[in-house]
């Protein structure tokens, strides 16, 4: 039996701080509406991975 191809990471270092931006760009256009916590959440997620 072969063994399962190792997994590779999908996004970079790099990009976690570039969807960080633009969740942060985005929250201020959602800012008055209730899907703005879900973004908050994202953001401080986005933040921690590092």
């Amino acid at each position: 039996m072969t063994e399962p191809a190792r997994s590779r990471a999908v996004f970079s270092t790099e990009d976690f701080s570039l969807l960080k931006t633009a969740v942060a760009d985005y929250m201020q256009k959602v800012k008055d509406t209730p899907e703005s916590v879900k973004f908050a959440n994202l953001y401080h997620r986005l933040g921690r991975l590092r």
